[in-house]
């Protein structure tokens, strides 16, 4: 996936207006160039088969893309900033912001009866969080980085992998929210009609996030039974 050097191309086609580039490695690029980079719009494909479609600057992937996995995952995005990545195999979604080309930040990863919202550093996600089920409620959370190691007989080659330990402190109920209408004032407006709050396009709310309620001990003490079977 590293992008590759502009002197390692054979060009078919002339610098500073764009074409079709060969790679020594059996890499193309198709798209425009600007003093011997690949600068604009320009799609990749790579040795692996993988490809890129979208913006370049400077020889570098910059701006907004989709590439496409050989596994037929995609991603669709800035390259460093919002993104969606979707799986192919599963169908869940990662959407959340990326940093050179990594998962890193506040995310939301959909499944297909359930979501997680949260923070992720490394593609692993840090940190609190809450898992969103679709059967009206929710688990509250943090997950911790743990070591796992491997055994004694390979003490001398031992390598160390950091993995994400989910640890439950609490389940709410679902409450759904609502989107507040802009209204005019008005001498009519009754308590009934007050809405959440001032909420705009690209508030977290606005943007899916949802406003979560309390439920009692005894309907508590029940949905604990469901998530634990």
């Amino acid at each position: 996936m590293s992008d590759l050097g502009s002197e390692e191309l054979e060009e078919e086609g002339e610098n500073d207006i764009g074409g079709t580039y060969k790679f020594k490695n059996g890499a193309r690029y198709i798209g425009e160039y600007v003093r011997n980079k690949k600068h604009g719009q320009g799609t990749f494909i790579y040795p692996d088969g993988s490809r890129y479609e979208g913006e370049w600057a400077n020889d570098q992937r910059h701006g907004h893309g989709v590439y496409y996995y050989i596994n037929n995952d995609t991603y669709t995005g800035e390259w460093h900033g919002q993104g969606t990545y979707l799986y192919a195999e599963t169908g869940s979604k990662y959407v959340g912001t990326w940093v050179n080309g990594q998962q890193e930040g506040a995310a939301e990863l959909i499944h297909l009866n359930h979501r997680y919202q949260g923070k992720f550093l490394n593609k692993n996600p840090v940190g609190p969080g809450k898992y969103i089920f679709d059967v009206g409620c929710e688990q509250h959370g943090e997950y911790r980085l743990t070591d796992m190691e491997r055994g004694e007989e390979e003490e001398e080659e031992e390598l160390i992998t950091v993995v994400p330990k989910w640890k439950a402190t609490k389940i709410t109920e679902l409450a759904l929210w609502t989107p507040a209408l802009p209204k005019e004032p008005t001498s009519m407006d009754g308590p009934g009609q007050e809405g959440p709050g001032a909420e705009s396009v690209g508030h977290p709310r606005a943007m899916g996030w949802r406003v979560w309620g309390n439920i009692n001990s005894e309907e508590e003490e029940t949905r604990q039974s469901d998530l634990q079977d």
